[in-house]
């Protein structure tokens, strides 16, 4: 999926759905650091392309919430 239609996907959320998104991005985060740190896994690539849609996705939220 392109950067693009993730940053349409996440417009079209709610606040209160952003922020649980967001919840949800913060555990696999952590499980992705952690099988990194064990050596069992290799996907640096998901590791990145998270981090990056999670800053995506908190710049939307706190321009909803700023809109208020």
């Amino acid at each position: 999926m392109k950067s693009s239609d993730r940053v349409k996907k996440f417009r079209d959320l709610s606040a209160d759905e952003l922020q649980r998104q967001e919840g949800e991005m913060n555990e696999h985060m952590f499980k992705l650091r952690f099988q990194w740190a064990m050596g069992q896994t290799e996907s640096l690539k998901k590791i990145r392309e998270l981090r990056r849609d999670r800053a995506r996705m908190l710049t939307i939220l706190r321009e909803k919430e700023s809109e208020k």
